[in-house]
């Protein structure tokens, strides 16, 4: 079992709380806009100009030479998809991931969204892929480790037909980006890092509808499927606490969907 600290300050948490905070409410704010004829590059500049305007760092550009605020991934595009003039056709689903930094401190999170009416296996795999997230969640505890939290994940998938992204992965998160530790969304039971009060980190499940080997196109960042068959992904910044889980990127739309889930589950622990 391994140790990973990158315990957070109560100071820098709350400068995490305040970037996922406005990252929380980008992701609020853009669903209105994902519409059949729009494009993503005019999703991710609506993303940049709410970052900006609620003091926050849009964190992604400049990073390794990326030149947008968010990545917007389009049916078959698992992750990394780059904001471009192509309109959205009616029943295209995408993926929009957002990092901003607020007073050098970072909060990242992802969810779907759908253009016109998605397809039944669409909405199916999205809705697979949030339930498998916030079971990702809910092993996050003390004394738990990350290989419970990549298990739940894998067994739900696997459940229901769909298979997971090996290549990425979610990673810790503070005063950069991506910090350690990796957090695979594979695992088993009792193996992995120890989780301590304090951690910070993301768990971003990506789920395809075919197999799970994926490619990197020509621009080096999109990655796509190789089957072209569908994905989706989900993400949150998580900390643990002395008690459980506190999701800092927490949006109040989640609320029916996340206690429609667990109501069939038993009671969920931690704070949203």
């Amino acid at each position: 079992m391994l140790m990973v600290t990158h315990s957070k300050t109560p100071e820098m948490l709350e400068r995490m709380r305040v970037a996922s905070t406005i990252v929380s409410g980008v992701l609020e704010m853009i669903g209105a806009h994902v519409k059949p004829g729009v494009t993503t590059a005019r999703l991710d500049k609506l993303c940049h100009d709410y970052i900006v305007d609620h003091g926050g760092v849009p964190a992604c550009v400049g990073y390794h030479g990326y030149q947008h605020a968010t990545c917007t991934s389009v049916n078959h595009v698992v992750c990394h998809g780059v904001p471009g003039d192509k309109p959205l056709k009616d029943g295209d689903f995408l993926n929009i991931d957002v990092v901003a930094a607020y007073q050098g401190m970072h909060g990242d999170s992802s969810a779907m969204f759908f253009a016109g009416t998605p397809s039944i296996a669409a909405r199916r795999l999205a809705t697979v892929t949030q339930e498998s997230l916030y079971l990702g969640i809910q092993e996050v505890k003390p004394g738990a480790t990350l290989g419970d939290v990549g298990a739940a994940i894998q067994a739900h998938a696997r459940q229901h037909g769909y298979s997971v992204v090996l290549d990425f992965c979610g990673h810790g998160i503070g005063a950069e980006m991506h910090e350690e530790p990796q957090v695979s969304h594979v695992g088993r039971r009792g193996m992995g890092v120890r989780l301590m009060p304090g951690m910070t980190f993301t768990i971003e499940p990506m789920l395809n509808a075919g197999r799970p080997e994926v490619r990197v196109l020509g621009d080096k960042w999109t990655v796509v499927t190789k089957d072209h068959s569908l994905s989706a992904q989900w993400e949150h910044t998580v900390l643990v606490t002395n008690t459980g889980f506190e999701i800092l990127t927490w949006r109040p739309s989640e609320a029916e969907v996340w206690d429609t889930f667990n109501a069939t589950r038993g009671a969920a622990r931690g704070a949203r």
